[in-house]
């Protein structure tokens, strides 16, 4: 029996109890697979984060991540909870950290500002598929109660990926996304046929400057009928949006704002920055801040 010590952070906000909740194992050495999809259940956040010593130069540890159900290669909320956990306890500068994760070696920068921190996530490699055909695509505008007149004409439906794939679908109506009340079961099975367990619905209907777009994001497929602050979502929308040509940019990064969470009252902000060649996203990294809800010790 050794002790664990868990945190319970919420990613994208300084606010408690809105962001998105994540658990993180900070000493997770010599647990098994069963062990760690068990603390996942009984936390039962959308992703718990387990962080584990390197014994190999090329990294400084190794990161997994599991939703209630399922091991997922990547997730970005986990991401900043994990590593703001691992400052607070450490009492770190800034610095970046090389963690090995199921998509390969990613730098995570721990940002110090005075008492307190913010951290900055490099995600995996962005691609972006064919928008889907046209039987697919009703099949998601139904399943998400959603009228074809409700879809934004700029934004075609294609699923974009920084390691941990969502289908992209721009709306025109921030009332209406606030709105969906989408078919759960339809939307999972709809996810076995497109090989993408992650819908996240946004829109460019914002009355802050300073926010771009508002979104909402569903995975039921995998255990989340909604997820309240996606950094896997987020991220690849800022790809999305430069490889179609629907935003504006000088030179070669493109940076904005994108808020999640409005409707279920867990209001969270992502910062994302796209990096950019040859008119392609070549890098994108995801910034927020964090708070701690608990910290607690568990023997297992």
């Amino acid at each position: 029996m050794t002790k664990r010590i868990i945190y319970q952070i919420d990613s994208f906000t300084k606010e408690r109890f809105k962001g998105n909740p994540a658990g993180v194992v900070l000493n997770a050495d010599g647990l098994n697979e069963t062990q760690m999809q068990n603390i996942a259940r009984e936390l039962n956040n959308s992703e718990t984060s387990f962080l584990f010593s390197s014994n190999d130069s090329s990294h400084d540890g190794k990161i997994r991540y599991f939703t209630p159900q399922k091991e997922v290669p990547t997730c970005g909320h986990a991401t900043i909870a994990a590593m703001y956990a691992k400052a607070i306890k450490e009492n770190l500068d800034s610095c970046i950290l090389n963690y090995k994760t199921q998509i390969g070696i990613l730098p995570f920068e721990i940002i110090k500002d005075e008492d307190d921190y913010q951290i900055a996530m490099t995600q995996g490699k962005f691609e972006l598929s064919p928008a889907l055909d046209l039987g697919k695509r009703q099949k998601l505008i139904t399943a998400l109660g959603l009228e074809t007149s409700d879809l934004d004409d700029r934004c075609p439906i294609q699923i974009a990926s920084t390691g941990h794939s969502k289908v992209m679908i721009g709306i025109k109506s921030r009332k209406k996304l606030n709105a969906l009340t989408p078919n759960l079961n339809d939307l999972a099975n709809l996810s076995q046929l497109i090989d993408c367990n992650g819908y996240f619905v946004f829109t460019f209907d914002s009355d802050d400057q300073d926010i771009l777009t508002y979104g909402r994001m569903f995975a039921p497929a995998i255990g989340i009928d909604e997820d309240p602050v996606t950094g896997n979502a987020n991220g690849p929308l800022g790809g999305y949006l430069v490889e179609n040509k629907i935003v504006d940019y000088k030179g070669d990064i493109f940076e904005f704002n994108g808020r999640q969470g409005e409707q279920i009252d867990r209001l969270g902000k992502v910062n994302v920055r796209v990096k950019i060649q040859d008119n392609k996203a070549s890098l994108i990294q995801i910034k927020g801040h964090a708070t701690v809800i608990f910290k607690t010790e568990i023997e297992i």
